[in-house]
């Protein structure tokens, strides 16, 4: 198991993309958690096992409406999550 951060930039956020990367985790049973950047691009944990984190890294692309430009994915320290969940962005709201 290993946990990977990505962050994800292009048209991706008010698209729907945070339900659709949740769907995709729930499908191949990872857990993590999705959240909005206040500049604009999208942060996602990940863990899992390796070579099923490399599909979920794929699939990202299949959401639709949302245009990736940029996926940067770097492999964190192992994070343990209890499901993957949607978060509100710490600064998306002025928060």
């Amino acid at each position: 198991m290993k946990t990977l951060e990505i962050l994800v930039t292009g048209r991706v956020q008010n698209v729907g993309f945070r339900s659709c990367v949740r769907r995709i985790a729930m499908n191949l049973a990872i857990s993590g958690k999705v959240m909005n950047l206040a500049d604009g691009r999208v942060q996602i944990y990940a863990t899992g096992e390796p070579v099923v984190l490399e599909k979920f890294t794929s699939m990202l692309y299949s959401c639709p409406v949302a245009v990736i430009r940029d996926l940067a994915v770097h492999e964190t320290g192992y994070v343990s999550f209890p499901d993957f969940s949607i978060q509100r962005g710490i600064y998306q709201y002025g928060i």
